[in-house]
């Protein structure tokens, strides 16, 4: 799951999607005044400064959802500590999408973000029969209201912003095409995000899990034995079966490397692309009916 909320935030994090602002050319400039130029990210900068939050030992930055108000973190938990309940599982379930501490939890009967405009009704709103007709007028926070943000952080609702109006006014299908050839068409070696510190035992445990036959590493090949280079080629097997080999300049180094790339192999599997459906695949008109995709049962926990 560590490896999945990197991969999230490698595509979709806040650094990407500044990135992606600045691929599109839109410059940066200061809060907005009396009027707002058009075609330019335009933000009341965060002052600098990391001064010591109060009632702790940490610097307010290296505290992310640090609230302005008691200083409290928005981490959704019923203990607001910073350090409390930092698992796998608790960030599944109380964490945002990246696994990061949340940034703003909503309060109850909470008001709009900073700067959101505002719709008020006027008169009466008495129905015709044409429908119901009521006019509204724009209230627009004052600039000086405007909330201190980071070039990082704006370029990021930016662009999020972006994708949700292109939904709104071209629909699902064009939002997915955007998705694809600005997201996804980033390249990410998500082989290279793997760090296993026991891979010969969590290899073991998956396939005890799967009712496999115990791997056992076998010799493939090798040269060079007796001089100061030798490279050692070795398999693991599960009964007739290779999961995974790999080279090293010892037999020990190889048969961990085999078992890391057993174990890349089982947590990288990629179904045939017309196995693939996506949720809004069975929502678009005269597609399918849904269809289920395989899941796995969770991580290795050694």
């Amino acid at each position: 799951m560590s490896v999945l909320f990197a991969a999230q935030y490698a595509y979709v994090g806040a650094a990407t999607l500044a990135n992606v602002r600045s691929e599109w050319g839109v410059e940066v400039v200061a809060a907005p005044g009396s009027e707002v130029d058009p075609g330019l990210l335009q933000l009341k900068r965060m002052v600098a400064g990391n001064s010591i939050a109060e009632g702790t030992d940490r610097r307010i930055k290296d505290m992310p959802g640090v609230r302005k108000l008691g200083n409290r973190l928005g981490t959704g938990r019923a203990n607001a500590d910073w350090n409390y309940r930092r698992g796998i599982s608790s960030r599944l379930v109380h964490d945002d999408e990246f696994g990061d501490l949340q940034m703003e939890m909503p309060e109850v009967d909470s008001q709009p973000y900073a700067g959101a405009s505002q719709s008020t009704a006027e008169g009466d709103g008495e129905a015709t029969e044409a429908g119901m007709t009521t006019s509204f007028s724009a209230q627009t926070t004052h600039p000086s209201e405007i909330e201190a943000n980071t070039v990082e952080g704006a370029s990021a609702s930016f662009v999020r912003a972006v994708a949700g109006a292109l939904y709104l006014h071209a629909g699902a299908s064009a939002t997915k095409s955007f998705h694809s050839d600005h997201i996804l068409s980033r390249h990410l070696q998500l082989d290279k995000m793997f760090k296993f510190t026991h891979p010969t035992r969590d290899l073991s445990r998956l396939c005890a899990r799967e009712k496999f036959e115990p791997p056992v590493a076998r010799l493939i090949s090798e040269t060079g034995r007796l001089s100061r280079t030798p490279v050692f080629v070795v398999g693991v097997y599960s009964g007739e079966n290779l999961l995974g080999e790999a080279a090293g300049a010892s037999l020990n180094e190889a048969r961990v490397r085999a078992a890391a790339a057993a174990l890349k192999g089982w947590y990288l599997y990629t179904p045939p692309q017309n196995e693939v459906m996506l949720p809004s695949d069975a929502e678009s008109k005269g597609g399918k009916g849904w269809k289920p995709q395989m899941i796995d049962i969770g991580e290795i926990v050694t």
